[in-house]
């Protein structure tokens, strides 16, 4: 009998996650439904930055420096 009860506990569970969902849905929709044409519009994936050479060694070069004096303390700290 308590596996049945657990079923039916689960069961409740997950049909009020279902109705939050579908609240959500509604929500989004008619959010959508407000802005009009704009929200009907295709997504399109974002341009990926990139960096130049330059600007990347730039950033290895800071990082090494700043790697050099954590390694420089933690030595200064051990001895």
């Amino acid at each position: 009998m308590s596996i049945l009860a657990a079923i039916r506990r689960e069961e409740k569970k997950v049909e009020k996650q279902l109705a939050k969902l579908q609240s959500d849905l509604n929500g989004l929709q008619s959010a959508a439904k407000a802005l009009g044409k704009s929200a009907n519009r295709d997504l399109v994936s974002a341009k990926k930055h990139l960096l130049s050479a330059a600007a990347r060694a730039k950033m290895s070069k800071a990082a090494k420096k700043r790697w050099a004096t954590i390694r420089a303390k933690a030595k200064k700290a051990i001895a």
